[in-house]
């Protein structure tokens, strides 16, 4: 078994998951603090049918938790998150008390008790345990203890393990569950299967102190605090920025975290003394600091000092990490950018340094601080995964999914050359029938792709031609795929996502799926076979199409069905995944390839006032993309068509419209289209 099937022993994507039972009903939350509310928010605002039970020792506390819980509620109203009805749900069935006993019905406990003290969480969950039914679930919500230190005194371990949610927990995606000896595989699983369909992304740790991210955040904290001999709170922050959203005292003080660390790092002294607390932790409680971005002198040799210390630490406790099995290398790059703020993963960092580079930084580190931990295997070895998606197999079909939840699954280059990499690797495989693609979580399949790189080519019709060739790597590949490969749309599939969703094989989707080209709003259109791709595939829906290219328009689940863009609808996760691999069965030996000839299309107009909703859109940028739908449709090789798409979208990127819409984007306002 490999190390990731160590922690990962059933599935790598929880969703796939059919699960031992139905979402709880009823959920208990122990400690209502901060943390006891925002956990208690997330799964009210996930699952607003649900009995929520806030419980905490103190009047005061429970008063405090209520009047938090309903600001939240209110405040999602006004800033029109959620509708009003849906805010009356979320305050129902909410109970605060000082009676323990009234959890006795609960399907899962999370306790929430500050972190100062493991034997006071351990008495509590035996408590629990002596009030809740058999099958009830108990964890432990705790970024420094492992279950084995809360949980061995109970009478059936096995329903019980951490579950450590990151701040604030009610909009934090990640958390930490930890598999430990005594926990059941099904508790496990049922775990990150609620997680993930709640909107979460749930990732299995060992049973190690301080977990995986913990070791992360309070080692970076830590010697923050220990580069105080050489510098000020404020130079580390500003050197720190080059690699996360906020600096570590900034951190510190946003989270009131000095106490954590100093806990964090007295635990891992069990390890060796050289994890030993900072003693400046102990004495400031406010760290001087300005915000992120302000400018800052700090002399170019203490610049690289700071550097090299914070990123041999970083480096140094990754690698330990990954040595030790403590998580995969896939949760930790993961995982450090979606809870603690990095701009790019551990590795990704490294990788960006080169090796020489890194373990330079990481041997300097361990001389200057001794004891630390480092490489203790090839350089490769810690940059041997995938980034972006994750593979299962369900009866020999593989099963890709794109996890980029932060972003809604949005593609990006990197993502659809590891796309590329393992249909490269596996379609050889005699073992390997076929594949399925689809998006983590419940919302999206892929919501379009990054466009970062865009301002670079705008006003270039070279460029921008080549860089829709550049994009189009693996699209052209599934196109030859000698093995059947079948989307499976799990929410909405937008622009480069759809474009990627309909090059697949076959298609199917969950009830609440969506479909929409929305480039036109950009003044842009589909750079990779948008605008040629579903007029060869599916000529019923020509006019369907026309509209979702010229006027952004969305289409249904309904009417992906009835013009064979879809074949087959259902309600759940776990149906559509089965469903697609039916089809990749269905498929085999019988993959309808997308045609060469002349396509018969309904002329096409331009409107007078051309509109997506409210925003009007620009003529300049709808006449480009009726030209290149109309050349391409009429193109004798698909293969010819798409290079005329590639073209319009180069021509396309030439526009005032173009530039427009894409600034207004990375601003984040309305564009407004002057022709």
């Amino acid at each position: 078994m490999d190390e990731k099937r160590k922690l990962y022993k059933s599935v790598v994507n929880p969703l796939l998951l059919k699960p031992s039972r139905s979402l709880p009903g009823e959920v208990a939350v122990i400690g209502a603090g901060i943390n006891g509310v925002d956990i208690g928010y997330y799964l009210k605002s996930s699952l607003a049918d649900l009995r929520l039970i806030l419980v905490d020792t103190a009047e005061e506390t429970l008063e405090s938790a209520e009047k938090q819980f309903t600001g939240y509620v209110k405040n999602s109203v006004d800033k029109k998150k959620i509708k009003e009805e849906q805010g009356r749900r979320i305050l129902d069935n909410v109970t605060y008390t000082t009676d323990l006993n009234k959890i006795k019905d609960a399907d899962m406990v999370i306790e929430t008790l500050t972190e100062d003290n493991s034997s006071k969480k351990k008495e509590v969950s035996s408590r629990v345990e002596e009030i809740v039914g058999p099958t009830a679930i108990i964890t432990s919500n705790t970024a420094l203890f492992p279950p084995d230190r809360i949980f061995t005194g109970m009478k059936n371990p096995a329903r019980a393990t951490v579950t450590h949610f990151f701040a604030p927990a009610w909009r934090s995606i990640p958390i930490e569950v930890v598999a430990w000896e005594k926990v059941s595989q099904e508790v496990l699983d049922y775990l990150s299967w609620v997680f993930a369909m709640t909107g979460k992304v749930p990732m299995v740790t060992n049973n190690a102190v301080c977990l995986m991210l913990g070791r992360i955040f309070n080692n970076w904290c830590n010697e923050a605090a220990y580069l105080l001999d050489d510098a000020t709170a404020g130079m580390i922050d500003h050197v720190a920025e080059e690699f996360v959203s906020e600096g570590p005292f900034r951190t510190l003080n946003a989270t009131k975290g000095n106490d954590i660390v100093l806990e964090g790092n007295t635990l891992q002294m069990e390890e060796g003394s050289h994890y030993l607390p900072s003693p400046a932790l102990k004495s400031v409680h406010e760290w001087p600091t300005k915000k992120p971005g302000s400018a800052f002198d700090v002399p170019g040799d203490k610049a690289t000092m700071i550097r090299d210390r914070l990123l041999g630490v970083l480096f140094s406790q990754s690698c330990d990490i990954a040595d030790r099995n403590i998580g995969t290398l896939e949760d930790l790059n993961f995982g450090s950018q979606v809870a603690l703020g990095f701009t790019k993963g551990p590795m990704d960092i490294m990788h960006d340094m080169g090796e020489g580079a890194a373990r330079q930084v990481v041997n300097r580190f361990q001389t200057a601080r001794g004891g630390f931990p480092g490489f203790t295997r090839p350089y490769r070895d810690y940059q041997d995964f995938r980034r972006y998606i994750l593979l299962d197999e369900i009866d020999g079909v593989k099963i890709i999914t794109i996890r980029r939840l932060q972003a809604m699954n949005a593609i990006r280059e990197e993502l659809n050359n590891e796309i590329l990499a393992l249909l490269k690797e596996y379609e050889n495989d005699p073992n390997t029938k076929g594949f399925v693609l689809t998006g983590y979580g419940t919302a999206a399949f892929s919501a379009g792709a990054d466009i970062g790189t865009f301002p670079d080519m705008l006003g270039d019709i070279e460029k921008g031609t080549q860089a829709a060739r550049d994009w189009a790597k693996v699209q052209p590949y599934m196109d030859r795929l000698g093995k059947p490969i079948v989307a499976a749309i799990n929410g909405v599939a937008l622009g480069g996502g759809l474009e990627l969703a309909i090059r697949c094989h076959g298609m199917v989707a969950t009830a609440n799926a969506r479909f929409q080209f929305p480039e036109i709003m950009l003044g842009i259109l589909p750079a990779i076979g948008g605008t040629i791709v579903p007029y060869r595939k599916w000529p019923k829906g020509a006019g369907l199409f026309h509209e979702m290219l010229c006027a952004a328009r969305p289409i249904n689940v309904k009417e992906a069905l009835e013009i064979g863009m879809v074949s087959k609808v259902v309600n759940s996760y776990y149906e559509m995944i089965r469903e697609a691999v039916k089809e990749v069965n269905d498929l085999t030996g019988r993959i309808k390839r997308i045609p060469d000839g002349k396509v018969d299309i309904p002329k096409m107009e331009m409107p007078e006032n051309p509109m997506a909703g409210k925003l009007a859109l620009s003529k300049e940028s709808i006449s480009i993309i009726i030209k290149t739908v109309e050349k391409g449709a009429q193109a004798e090789r698909f293969i010819d068509a798409l290079e005329i798409g590639y073209r319009g979208f180069g021509e396309i990127a030439c526009t005032e419209a173009a530039k427009e819409g894409v600034a207004a984007f990375m601003e984040k306002r309305t564009p407004v289209y002057s022709k």
